[in-house]
């Protein structure tokens, strides 16, 4: 070999290792990514790692003034961000929303199904309007999202959906109207999703978050030692923050995660795997005292 061709060879490996450094490791940077409920806890944080890995970011939320004030905030940092009010159980303001995003940057690359609508009640005296406005966010609004920015990424023929449930789809939530039967209809639309447009390139996959520290829970923890009792039924021992779960769902939304799909990834601490901890079972107190 010679003298130049081992020069340009040493060229040739200088670049590519700088090209690796240059990138994300999540391999987003450039792409359009959607998040909708993007004001709130979990929204923000997905908003914030999508962001950071060089994604261009089209943030829907029903709440136009604090879409528009994440949005400066993100711009602010360098992180491209447009803000688009949206209530995604609407079928003519989603395709406002994907018409406005797909004129500011063209098809959406991933879309994150996030929003989300909780109201307390009990089935027996839930009233059909309560129930429907639960679903029509909880799980209708998924659905629209999903077949509205869709399209774009069948013609294209790659995308990533991600859509964000709960641990109350595997397990009722009792009071609290339609919000477990609605996580568990997301789940089952994931799958749905897959299975009809894997063949065609995307990709759907489900989070269930499990007890998260948001704005809308905040309260729960000035309770008295509420954060000490929920935090002793997760095997990891704390309530998880929300960007517990903007890091998995930023997984799935990329091309690392390129293999997975159709799945739901729990992410709750360890709290599902604790379930026998609530059976009484004599004998077996004291060591679980010890722990």
């Amino acid at each position: 070999m010679t003298n130049q061709m081992i020069e340009k060879r040493g060229e040739l490996t200088s670049q590519r290792e700088e090209d690796t450094k240059s990138r994300h490791w999540l391999g987003l940077e450039g792409r359009v990514c959607v998040v909708s409920g993007a004001a709130g806890g979990i929204g923000r944080a997905i908003a914030q790692v999508f962001g950071e890995a060089g994604a261009r970011l089209a943030l829907l939320d029903r709440d136009e003034e604090k879409c528009r004030a994440l949005a400066h905030t993100l711009n602010t940092s360098g992180i491209e961000a447009l803000a688009v009010a949206c209530d995604i159980g609407d079928i003519d303001s989603v395709r406002g929303t994907v018409s406005d995003v797909e004129a500011a940057y063209g098809a959406a690359d991933v879309l994150v199904n996030n929003a989300g609508l909780l109201r307390p009640g009990g089935i027996e005296e839930i009233g059909l309007d309560a129930w429907n406005a639960m679903l029509r966010v909880n799980l209708t609004g998924y659905m629209l999202c999903s077949q509205q920015f869709g399209h774009g990424m069948l013609k294209r023929g790659a995308g990533a959906i991600v859509h964000v449930a709960s641990v109350a789809a595997h397990h009722p939530q009792t009071y609290s109207g339609a919000y477990s039967a609605g996580k568990a209809g997301v789940t089952m639309l994931s799958k749905q999703i897959a299975a009809e447009w894997g063949p065609r390139g995307i990709r759907s996959n489900a989070v269930c978050p499990g007890m998260i520290r948001t704005p809308l829970s905040a309260a729960f923890y000035e309770h008295g030692d509420i954060e000490r009792r929920r935090s002793a039924m997760t095997a990891s021992r704390r309530i998880g923050e929300p960007n517990d779960i903007a890091d998995v769902v930023a997984f799935l939304a990329s091309d690392r995660s390129a293999y997975v799909n159709g799945a739901e990834m729990v992410v709750d601490g360890g709290l599902e795997s604790m379930l026998m901890d609530l059976v009484p079972r004599p004998g077996f107190e004291a060591s679980q005292a010890a722990r």
